[in-house]
């Protein structure tokens, strides 16, 4: 009865607004989500940047049909944040730094720089040397450049943000402009890097949130800044938790359980938290993979409105949904 429930809404809005590509439809946490051709979106560990009207959201691409031999990072645009057009395998990364069998590209993310034009994009990058055992011990930053946000990247170079560890990492651009990456380093806990002006280095460390944490992700709401991290339990998910702060720079609250702490996220993991200020209304989205170790290309994607402000954040179970972008107001289709 669910199911006719929500294709009828479906059907209802299709009618109202005109049929084609494009038109409002909800957003199922957890569904498979398809792009234009009809293929399962390959954006994991991924996030979102607006540009006027399109929105583009870059990944990882764990296609089946990948060279093995090689890491991809791929690229959708949208309007609506619900139907995402493919647009390019905008990363596709040989083994530039001699790792052994088994390196790892994760988690892009894009800024564009509006002095120099250049699209920049960070990612984890890691694995081992030759001779060495073990595994994720490179722990460094890939950075990689483009003039055009959905064209061929190019890889520039790897480093170690002030000499710090570099694992999991996450994007924040703040209501002004100023672009910081979120950087785990395993010894010590998160950083929050302010970029350089060119955005090709680290300029600062605003902040060590001295917390283990992966999936880090910040977003500035209500005067306050909210930040949600996941435990350390590889694959498998955990009850993700959040604090607030004033500023970037802290101090920041104790941490707090996002959801339930025996729902465990829902089965997801935090990798962004992205802002729509709309006419009417500001939503924030947690944005969160749930992940298929033994098949990640059918890895699944796990977007829902927050409620959010005071100080507090709370993730509801996940239901069907939709959001109007011009006026930023969303509506959860009810069980």
């Amino acid at each position: 009865m669910k199911y006719f429930l929500i294709l009828f809404c479906e059907i209802c809005l299709a009618l109202m607004a005109g049929k084609g590509f494009g038109q409002p439809q909800f957003i199922h946490p957890g569904a498979r989500w398809l792009d234009d051709r009809g293929l399962p979106i390959q954006a994991h560990g991924g996030g979102v940047i607006q540009l006027g009207d399109t929105f583009y959201w870059f990944g990882e691409d764990r296609s089946r049909e990948n060279d093995p031999t090689k890491r991809y990072a791929s690229c959708y645009s949208s309007r609506d944040l619900t139907q995402w057009r493919f647009c390019n395998q905008v990363l596709v990364l040989t083994n530039v730094e001699n790792l052994q069998l088994g390196w790892v590209l994760e988690r892009p993310k894009v800024f564009y720089n509006p002095v120099t034009k250049k699209y920049v994009m960070y990612f984890h990058l890691d694995g081992v040397l030759p001779g060495e055992k073990g595994s994720y011990k490179f722990a460094r930053l890939g950075v990689a450049t483009c003039d055009s946000v959905d064209g061929n990247y190019t890889y520039l170079k790897s480093f170690r943000p002030l000499g710090h560890e570099s694992r999991d990492i996450g994007q924040f651009i703040d209501d002004d402009g100023t672009p910081y990456l979120i950087s785990e380093d395993r010894p010590n806990g998160f950083h929050i890097y302010k970029l350089s002006d060119d955005y090709l280095s680290v300029a600062r460390d605003v902040c060590l949130v001295p917390r283990h944490f992966e999936g880090g992700a910040i977003v500035h709401y209500g005067g306050l800044y909210y930040f949600i991290g996941s435990h350390l339990t590889g694959w498998n998910p955990n009850p993700n938790q959040y604090a607030q702060a004033k500023s970037l720079a802290g101090p920041w609250s104790d941490f707090k359980d996002i959801a339930p702490e025996s729902n465990d996220t829902f089965g997801s993991q935090s990798t962004m938290l992205f802002k729509v200020a709309g006419t009417r209304s500001t939503t924030v989205i947690f944005m969160a993979d749930i992940w298929k170790p033994r098949a990640q290309w059918d890895s699944r994607y796990f977007w829902m409105p927050l409620e959010i402000g005071g100080g507090k954040l709370y993730l509801p179970p996940p239901h069907p949904w939709l959001i109007d972008i011009s006026s930023g107001v969303t509506k959860i289709l009810s069980p």
